[in-house]
């Protein structure tokens, strides 16, 4: 039977020769009509690709839907998703896809741009004399990249590129990124450090992370006041990872000597307060706006949306429907179980992940092992990759960054008829969360090292391990009321024989956990650790 594409936006030509190649695919190409017009032919499609500037939301997959139940995958032809309701084209059973290194290099050169148009200041010098026809050289004195040091936010894709030409021109450079193993960075000469602080003391800074709870604001003015005077910002990534109120700040005060910033929190942002100062540098978010990266991306998406329409294969996926992979309904709240599992633990455990080891008890859950290994991997690795990681992609990404994968069936060794449990070692720690299903619907976590614990996961917790003496609990409460922080649950793990005299609490708070708060819950004297995980 005949599948048909249609694509929404305009993509590079090579893009439309593949799709227009197949012969047993039909492609539309409907980039010119308007998204009013567009909307009366999209339940001819079984797969889309789209760009930017078409919202996948409720109103299209109406129209989609509207007496046919035919799309089957939207492919999202670029890295971000922002405009695509993930949650909706779940619902209806959509596999949303994207194509996510197409532009690395684009990027990759983008950031080197701001960086050599900082520290040279081309833009300003260019502008007076092409627009000012004045010839003062001594307005225009830089600095050099040789010996300077760098730090690099976020080793991925484009962060170690990045690293890799700033090596040639003989900088200084040092990384942070908590989810890598150091020696991706120290094979190739790059310092790799643990510590924060050592990145905010460089001359100049880079970030290439994914936006999430912990990278949005990762710089305000915290961050900028432990910073040289002079120091130089460059945000190519997304926008929101510096706090845009806080970076105005430092620049104005000349705190921060230069920014080059490509990405804004709200875009278009062409009433930004940032652009009123001299000392930034901006561009309207072009770091994938290159013809190479272009024609790459447009490869790519074509090829993704024939293999989807062919439903062979959903490259990328980011949220891969279950009831694609033959799983019965019984046994997926285990795989949402292992998933959560694996976030939990990911935001719980310190340093760059070595391995993960999946424990299963309960012969219905033992010939899912694959299924439920890769879920797990998904929830390990998703609050560092965000969108970057999924079901299809899982254990090649962990292959990738070194990661040791396995599952061990244990039988007769609960009391639980069925029991995951997912363990996580770093080069500084081992951590391991047990959890099961009630009722068939219910999701429970009853382990968490060690200590027994019967709690629902979900929203904003804090993690909390003590030595065991009397008074902490008290302590803790009146800490926690100190930052007006209600408690909605409160959760208590006592010692066993492993434990030296120490107890495990899991407090659920109704607030969002602020690092004034931890820094305070770790300054009671009994605090052995503590930290806040996002549910």
């Amino acid at each position: 039977m005949q599948k048909h594409i249609i694509v929404c936006d305009h993509i590079h030509n090579e893009g439309l020769k593949i799709l227009n190649s197949q012969t047993d695919i039909t492609m539309e190409n409907l980039a010119d009509l308007s998204k009013e017009e567009l909307l009366k032919h999209l339940h001819k499609a079984d797969v889309l690709i789209t760009r930017s500037s078409t919202a996948i939301n409720q109103k299209l997959l109406e129209s989609a839907f509207q007496n046919t139940q035919k799309l089957k995958a939207i492919v999202r032809a670029g890295v971000g998703v922002d405009n695509v309701d993930i949650d909706a084209c779940s619902y209806r059973g959509v596999v949303v896809m994207n194509v996510p290194t197409a532009n690395t290099i684009a990027a990759v050169e983008l950031t080197m741009t701001h960086l050599l148009s900082a520290i040279r200041r081309f833009p300003g010098a260019n502008a007076q004399l092409k627009l000012e026809r004045t010839w003062n050289r001594e307005d225009w004195y830089g600095i050099e990249l040789k010996d300077k040091k760098l730090g690099i936010i976020g080793f991925g894709n484009i962060g170690s590129r990045v690293g890799i030409r700033a090596k040639s021109f003989e900088m200084d450079v040092v990384t942070y990124d908590p989810y890598i193993n150091p020696n991706k960075a120290l094979d190739i000469g790059i310092r790799y450090t643990t510590n924060f602080d050592d990145i905010l003391s460089c001359d100049i800074i880079t970030i290439h992370t994914p936006k999430n709870k912990q990278t949005s604001n990762m710089i305000t003015n915290k961050e900028i006041a432990k910073m040289k005077d002079g120091v130089i910002l460059i945000n190519c990534a997304r926008g929101g990872l510096y706090n845009e109120n806080d970076l105005y700040e430092g620049l104005k005060s000349k705190k921060i000597a230069w920014a080059g910033i490509d990405v804004f929190d709200k875009e278009p942002a062409t009433n930004n307060k940032l652009l009123e100062l001299e000392n930034i540098y901006v561009t309207p978010h072009i770091g994938a706006n290159t013809l190479e990266s272009q024609e790459k991306i447009a490869i790519e998406a074509a090829n993704a949306a024939i293999s989807a329409a062919r439903g062979s294969s959903f490259p990328n996926a980011l949220n891969l429907p279950t009831k694609n992979q033959d799983i019965p309904d019984s046994i997926e709240n285990y795989l949402e179980l292992t998933q959560k599992l694996g976030y939990f633990v990911a935001q719980a455990i310190n340093g760059a992940i070595n391995s993960i080891t999946l424990h299963i008890h309960g012969e219905e859950l033992e010939k899912y092992q694959d299924a439920l290994l890769t879920f797990g991997i998904v929830g390990v690795l998703k609050p560092s990759l965000d969108d970057k990681i999924n079901y299809v992609n899982a254990s090649f990404v962990a292959k990738d960054r070194g990661i040791n994968t396995n599952t061990e069936i244990k039988r007769n060794e609960s009391a639980y008829r069925n029991l995951i449990t997912l363990i996580i070692t770093t080069e500084k720690e081992s951590m391991s969360v047990s959890g099961t299903v009630y009722d068939e619907h219910i999701v429970r976590f009853n382990n968490i090292n060690g200590f027994n614990m019967d709690l629902e996961p979900r929203g904003n917790m804090i993690l909390f391990k003590n030595t065991d003496v009397p008074g902490v609990i008290g302590k803790v409460g009146n800490t926690i009321a100190k930052h007006h922080v209600n408690i909605a649950d409160f959760r208590l793990g006592r010692t066993s024989e492993t434990h030296n005299n120490a107890a495990l609490a899991l407090i659920l708070v109704d607030n969002v956990v602020t690092d004034a708060l931890l820094d305070d819950l770790n300054a009671i004297k009994e605090c052995i650790s503590v930290r806040s995980v996002l549910m």
